[in-house]
């Protein structure tokens, strides 16, 4: 391979990498949340899939809002894979599933407005294309073998690669919340990153909504989580087991030790197909080209944690759902992690617990939800506990942001999640007819 592929000859060290986490550190006075709000575009006339390819797809579709709002285009080999404006983008998924990724706020009401004002500037070309957005987890109707890949070669790449059962449901049809939070040093972080965890499962549960997948019940109420359960245990999972001396570079261990995809130079990859691990990469090179901080970049990025730690603290594990939920979702993260003694209460709530107390709820969730069982308790009986936590401290912060618990605040008091609402109408009022799930979904 040509030599003129090697960005650089400065060999990439440890200390490097860490470089990048410790990039976040934040003063205490500027954290911030930020949200990635991923849908699922159907053709509102049939309820299928919207493609990417076709007259009125979503490459159109995002060349139109480009021309009307005033957007640059996101280009892979010259094709549009999404769109930015100052901070904002509107980034596709493999399967088109469309993703605003917000610039971060210290309010969860300022992410709201801006999300408000971007669906609003989205309306008249929605309807222009006859195309909806779902607020929903799993394609409703449309499964992934009737799904192009979009025309961005990374996905290709992952495609070929990934080695679980479900891992083309999720690349094509699923549709996730993910959001992000700041830390005020290493410490923070690794604190923040272990209470992410622990509450991750029953976060998974309380905001499950993707029962009903290719026009039947699943039996399964999240069917997402259970496709990210099946889709590459290398690259994807769960901490729990944190010693007393986890810090960035036991993070770093994590995301080295797993196999490298492919390598970019030049706006080419060379495909390497798990053949390598990072580390590897690190220490030897890969046929003449050295490892640079971009290339540690891209790896990390293709590592799908539940929580993944970056130069802030990323939480990825909620089916995408109504915007009420949504906000609450931010509201309990930002409740507990933005506030020590809520910290410390989480911490308490699960000191008795074990990696496989964790490790077989992990399983439980995408069936149950929130009627799994947890320590002889069921996992609403946890929730309603962290719910209280959050309230507690959003009131001490003073901003009024207890009010966005208040849905999931009713949803624990009924001993549900979204899910239990969808399969209670499709059996009842909606008589398992698809049409009455995609005007619920659409709203």
């Amino acid at each position: 391979m040509n030599n003129t592929l090697t960005r650089n000859e400065n060999r990439l060290t440890i200390e490097d990498i860490k470089n990048l986490y410790t990039s976040g550190i934040k003063a205490s006075n500027d954290m911030k949340i930020g949200i990635e709000y991923e849908r699922l575009p159907i053709e509102t006339k049939t309820g299928q899939a919207a493609s990417y390819y076709s007259q009125n797809g979503i490459c159109e579709f995002l060349r139109e809002f480009a021309k009307e709002e005033n957007w640059d285009y996101i280009t892979d080999n010259l094709e549009i894979i999404g769109l930015k404006q100052g901070h904002n983008t509107i980034t596709l998924e493999p399967g088109s599933q469309t993703e605003f990724s917000l610039e971060p706020q210290k309010n969860i009401r300022d992410l709201e407005l801006n999300i408000n004002k971007l669906d609003e500037q989205l309306k008249p070309i929605f309807q222009k294309f006859g195309i909806s957005f779902l607020n929903y987890g799993v394609s409703p109707v449309t499964t992934y073998k009737n799904i192009k890949l979009i025309p961005k070669k990374r996905y290709h790449i992952m495609a070929q690669y990934l080695w679980g059962i479900l891992s083309d449901v999720m690349m094509r049809e699923t549709a996730g919340i993910q959001g992000t939070f700041d830390f005020t040093s290493e410490d923070d972080a690794i604190k923040k990153f272990k209470i992410a965890n622990m509450l991750s499962p029953f976060m998974t549960a309380l905001f499950a909504n993707s029962p009903i997948r290719g026009g039947v019940d699943t039996g399964y109420k999240s069917f997402r989580a259970l496709s990210w359960l099946n889709t590459d245990n290398d690259r994807c999972g769960f901490y729990y087991n944190f010693d007393n001396d986890y810090g960035f570079e036991k993070y770093i261990n994590f995301v080295l030790n797993a196999p490298m995809l492919f390598i970019s130079r030049n706006e080419n990859n060379i495909v390497i197909n798990g053949g390598i691990n990072f580390k590897e990469f690190l220490g030897n090179g890969f046929d003449n080209i050295q490892p640079d901080i971009d290339d540690y970049k891209l790896h990390a990025n293709l590592c799908f944690p539940e929580v993944r730690l970056r130069n802030f603290i990323e939480v990825r594990n909620h089916d995408c759902g109504k915007k009420e939920y949504i906000y609450a979702m931010l509201a309990i993260y930002k409740g507990i992690l933005y506030n020590s003694d809520a910290t410390e209460k989480i911490e308490e709530l699960f000191k008795n617990t074990s990696y496989k107390d964790f490790a077989e709820l992990r399983y439980a969730v995408p069936r149950l939800a929130t009627k799994s069982k947890f320590k002889n308790h069921t996992v609403n009986d946890y929730i309603k506990n962290i719910i209280k936590i959050a309230e507690a401290g959003l009131t001490e912060n003073k901003n009024g942001e207890e009010k966005y618990l208040e849905p999931i605040k009713q949803l624990a008091a009924d001993g549900i999640c979204p899910a239990d609402i969808i399969l209670k109408n499709w059996y009842g009022q909606w008589n398992k007819d698809i049409s009455k799930l995609l005007d619920y979904i659409t709203k």
